[in-house]
């Protein structure tokens, strides 16, 4: 009976995660644009750019790792990616171009406690704290 429960328990858990990180419509990708803290994931889309960007905290600065890639092209099935590695002060930004004139925006927070995503006006899209 506890064996069954389990089996049930786990079945249960997988349908529900895998339910809440679906997107709405099939073609829609996730994004998180953050803030996010130390060694969690930005994703990001930008034109016909994706990115998957995280930081690490090192002496006060963010050390930024993102792989900026195409969406799988259409043709060949290929996705192409560029890995950028960059250490950001507080307040000081990253931009991104894509071939069609798009630009991501990625921002180090306040003592290096987020990265974000900010908008085209310069604005951060958020960077409160996270304790």
């Amino acid at each position: 009976m506890t064996h069954q429960f389990l089996k049930l328990a786990v079945a249960g858990a997988i349908v529900t995660l895998t339910a809440a990180s679906t997107p709405a419509r099939a073609g829609e990708m996730i994004q998180n644009l953050g803030p996010v803290g130390p060694n969690e994931t930005i994703l990001a889309t930008f034109g016909n750019k994706r990115a998957i960007a995280f930081y690490q905290r090192d002496a006060g600065q963010c050390a930024v790792n993102a792989v900026v890639y195409e969406k799988t092209d259409a043709d060949t099935g290929m996705t192409t990616a560029t890995r950028v590695r960059i250490g950001l002060s507080p307040r000081e930004m990253l931009n991104i171009d894509s071939s069609d004139n798009q630009t991501l925006h990625l921002q180090c927070g306040d003592d290096a406690k987020t990265l974000a995503v900010v908008d085209n006006d310069l604005e951060m899209a958020s960077i409160a704290p996270q304790d």
